[in-house]
C-alpha cells in the first residue's frame, strides 16, 4: 500500500480552468445538464455512459469523416465490440488538417544534422509518396512497411501509406535479420521503406547488408524504396543500383504522376498499424489496430491528457518499433511541432536531449524512466545548466518510474512541471492510466486512469480492490482495443492473450494498485511477479529500492525455483572500478530491507556486465529466468544485446545455498 500524502507539484485553479481537460468538463456539463465538478466525477461518468462520452469525443476532437452514423456502439462485448459500426473516415485525413507555414516535423540526428517541415510542405511530401505508392500497385489493406531510423522520411511514408487505406506496420534499423523476417515476414508488405544506414552511438551503420538479405526472403516484397540518412543521394542511388526490385527514395517519387492527394474512406475498425509484441518468449503477434480507435484515442490522450495544443513542441525519445512513435506522429492531429531525433540519447553527452529541448523550445519532453533513473546516476542537473523556459510537461513510459525518478525530475529538472507516468502499450497503442493537466502529481503514482477506459484493480478472487496489489483489468469495452492479430482466423491467439483469466474481462498482465488519490502505480509485470513463501512481490519495488545504491548503474529481478520454493535473486551492474563484495551486498539487503519487507531482500545478489533489454529498452525479466532454469529463449532477435543472456547461464551461485 502507498503512503503518500503530499503531492510533489499541483496545479493552481487558473491553470485548470485554461486546459482543454477543463474545457471538456465544462462541455459534457452543459450538454447533459451535469454538475461534475472535478476529474473524478468526469471519469466516473466516462465510463459509465461510454456511448455518450467517446461520442463527445468526437465532436471535441473535430474528427474528419465522410459519415458517423447514428450508432456509437453495436455489439458490445469484448473482444468484439463495434464502435462507430458505420462511421467513414480516414486517419491520415486527420493527421494532415492544417496545411499552413507553421512548423509540422524538426529532425535532429545524432551527427547533428538538422531538417524540418512545415505542414504545407508535409503535405506536399504525402502526396507525392502517396502518388508513387499508387502506381507501384497499393491499394486498401496492402502492407507497406518501414525500417527505418525516426525522421522525416518515416512520418510522410505512413502517411501517405495510411491515406491510401493500405496498412503501415514499421521497426527500427537496429533489428537483426531474423526479427525483421519474424515480423514482417508474417504480414507480406509489398513496398519496404528502409534506410541504408544510421547513426548511433557515435558510430555510423551500414543497412544494406540486411536489406539485401531480407529483400531476398522476403517474396512479398515488390519495391524496396531505399532512404538516404548515414549516404548522400548519389551515393545511395548508386549503392542501390544492382540491387533487384530497389530504388532510391527521390527516383521513387519523382516517377510518380502529378496526381492530388485524395483520402481512402474506410470503416472506423479498417486495419490502421500493425504492431508487434516483444516476442522473447516465442515468435511475435502481430497485433492489428483500427483507424478509428487508434485516432479517437490518441485525440484523447493528447488533447485532454497531456493539453496539447498547436503552440505546443512534442518530443519523445523513441525508436519506430515502438508504439509511442506511433503515438507521437499523432500529434499532428492537435497541429502541434513534432520533434524527431534519432541516436543515442547519451551521445555524445548525457546533456544532449535537453540542449535539444532548449534549441526546439520543447513544452512537452516525453522519454522512459530508464532515461530518468540513467540520467540521475550520471549527475545530470538540467535545471542548472538549461532554461528549459517552455518545458511544462514531462512524460515517462516503458517501466514504473521509481518514487526516486519523480524526485529527482522536480530537484534537478525543473520544479514546475507536470510529470506524468504513463502506462498501456503495444497491445493498446494507447494508456490505461496516464497525466492529467487538472491533478496533482505524487511521488510513485501515475495520476489517473485515462477516460473512457474502465480500469480497475483485482484480488485472485476477481473481486476489485483499491489500496490493495492485484491485477490491472479493463472491464468494459473501449475503441482502441485490437482488430485482431494477423493470422489468427479464429481469434484464439488474441483471446487467449487477454481474456483467459475472465472471459470478457480484459486482462493487461500488470501487477497494480488504485490509491487513495485515484491513482495508479504499476509493481512490474504480472508474469515477472515473485512469490515467495506465496507472497507475491512486484520487481518495481525492489528495483525502486535499488536505485537508492549509489554503486549500482543497472539491476534486474527474478524468482528462481529453489528447495520447493522461490527465492529472489538480483543481478547487478555496478559503476566501472566497482566489485560486488560482502560490504556491498550488505549495503543492497539492508536498503531493500529497511523500505520493503524481509521477503523482498534477495537470496542472491550478483554482478553481471550486463543486462538484456528489448531493442524500446525494456528488461526482460522472463528471458532471464528461462536462461536461469536451463529453458530456451525462444526468440533473441528480439533483443537489443542477445549475447548479455549467457551471462547467466550456469552460474555456480545459484547452483548452492
Amino acid at each position: 500500500m502507498s503512503n503518500n500524502s503530499t503531492p510533489l507539484w499541483a496545479p493552481t485553479p487558473e491553470a485548470i480552468a485554461a486546459t482543454q481537460m477543463d474545457q471538456f468538463r465544462r462541455q459534457v456539463n452543459e450538454r447533459f445538464g451535469l454538475e461534475l465538478a472535478d476529474y473524478d466525477a468526469l471519469y466516473q461518468w466516462s465510463v459509465t455512459e461510454r456511448q455518450d462520452f467517446w461520442n463527445t469525443l468526437w465532436d471535441f476532437g473535430e474528427v474528419i469523416a465522410e459519415s458517423r452514423g447514428e450508432r456509437v456502439l453495436g455489439k458490445d462485448t469484448m473482444p468484439g465490440a463495434e464502435w462507430f459500426p458505420d462511421a467513414r473516415l480516414n486517419f491520415a485525413e486527420n493527421l494532415l488538417r492544417y496545411r499552413d507555414d507553421k512548423t509540422a516535423l524538426v529532425e535532429r540526428l545524432e551527427n547533428g544534422r538538422r531538417r524540418s517541415l512545415s505542414y504545407a510542405e508535409l503535405f506536399e511530401r504525402v502526396e507525392r509518396f502517396a502518388a508513387a505508392l499508387r502506381q507501384e500497385g497499393v491499394v486498401k489493406g496492402d502492407r507497406v512497411a518501414g525500417f527505418m531510423p525516426n525522421i522525416i522520411d518515416t512520418v510522410v511514408a505512413m502517411l501517405a501509406t495510411t491515406s491510401i487505406g493500405a496498412i503501415w506496420t514499421s521497426c527500427s534499423p537496429d533489428f537483426g535479420i531474423n526479427g525483421v523476417l519474424d515480423r514482417f515476414g508474417q504480414v507480406a508488405p509489398k513496398v519496404l521503406v528502409a534506410c541504408e544506414g544510421y547513426f548511433y552511438n557515435g558510430k555510423t551503420i551500414d543497412s544494406l547488408p540486411r536489406l539485401q538479405e531480407i529483400l531476398a526472403r522476403i517474396e512479398s516484397v515488390q519495391k524496396l524504396v531505399v532512404v538516404p540518412v548515414a549516404r548522400t543521394e548519389e551515393e545511395t542511388r548508386s549503392a542501390v543500383a544492382d540491387m533487384d526490385r530497389s530504388i532510391c527514395l527521390s527516383d521513387f517519387v519523382d516517377a510518380a504522376p502529378q496526381d492530388p492527394l485524395s483520402f481512402e474512406q474506410t470503416a472506423f475498425d479498417h486495419p490502421l498499424y500493425i504492431m508487434y509484441s516483444s516476442g522473447t518468449t516465442g515468435v511475435p503477434k502481430c497485433i492489428v489496430h483500427g483507424v478509428g480507435g487508434t485516432l479517437l484515442q490518441h485525440l484523447k490522450e493528447h488533447r485532454l491528457h497531456c493539453d496539447l495544443g498547436r503552440d505546443d513542441a512534442l518530443f519523445y525519445f523513441t525508436t519506430c518499433g515502438w508504439m509511442m512513435w506511433n503515438w507521437l506522429a499523432s500529434g499532428l492531429a492537435c497541429g502541434a511541432t513534432l520533434v524527431l531525433y534519432d541516436g543515442s540519447p547519451f551521445y555524445p553527452a548525457a546533456e544532449t536531449l535537453w540542449d535539444m529541448a532548449d534549441e526546439e523550445s520543447v513544452s512537452v519532453f516525453g522519454t522512459s524512466a530508464k532515461y530518468i533513473a540513467a540520467l540521475e546516476k550520471a549527475g545530470c542537473k538540467p535545471r542548472e545548466s538549461h532554461k528549459l523556459e517552455r518545458l511544462r510537461a514531462v512524460l515517462s513510459t516503458g517501466s514504473p518510474l521509481a518514487h526516486e525518478g519523480f524526485r529527482y525530475v522536480y530537484r534537478d529538472i525543473k520544479e514546475d512541471v507536470c510529470l506524468s507516468s504513463i502506462s498501456g502499450g503495444t497491445d493498446i497503442i494507447s494508456c490505461f492510466a496516464l497525466g492529467n493537466p487538472v491533478l496533482p502529481v505524487y511521488a510513485g503514482e501515475l495520476q489517473c486512469r485515462g477516460l473512457g477506459m474502465a480500469v480497475e484493480v483485482w484480488n485472485d478472487n476477481g473481486a476489485p480492490v483499491v489500496q490493495e496489489k492485484g491485477e490491472l483489468v479493463c472491464t468494459r469495452s473501449f475503441p482502441c482495443m485490437p482488430i485482431g492479430f494477423w493470422n489468427d482466423e479464429d481469434g484464439s491467439k488474441y483471446r487467449g492473450a487477454y481474456f483467459e483469466n475472465w472471459p470478457g474481462v480484459w486482462a493487461h498482465g500488470d501487477y497494480a494498485e488504485i490509491t487513495e488519490h485515484g491513482g495508479v502505480v504499476i509493481y512490474g509485470r504480472s508474469d515477472a511477479v515473485l512469490n515467495p513463501g506465496g507472497v507475491r512481490i512486484g520487481t518495481a519495488e525492489i528495483y525502486r529500492q535499488v536505485e537508492k545504491v549509489e554503486e549500482v548503474l543497472d539491476s534486474i529481478c527474478i524468482g528462481q525455483e529453489w528447495n520447493d520454493d522461490v527465492r529472489v535473486v538480483l543481478f547487478v551492474v555496478l559503476r566501472e572500478g566497482i566489485e560486488l563484495d560482502d560490504a556491498l551486498v550488505q549495503k543492497i539487503r539492508t536498503t531493500i530491507r529497511a523500505n520493503t519487507t524481509p521477503r523482498h531482500v534477495p537470496a542472491k545478489v550478483i554482478q553481471v556486465a550486463d543486462i538484456p533489454r528489448t531493442i524500446s529498452g525494456k528488461i526482460v525479466e522472463l528471458a532471464v529466468r528461462n536462461v536461469v532454469h536451463g529453458k530456451p529463449v525462444k526468440n533473441q532477435e528480439a533483443l537489443a544485446n542477445p549475447q548479455a543472456l549467457k551471462l547467466f547461464e550456469n552460474l555456480p551461485e545459484l547452483a548452492q545455498d
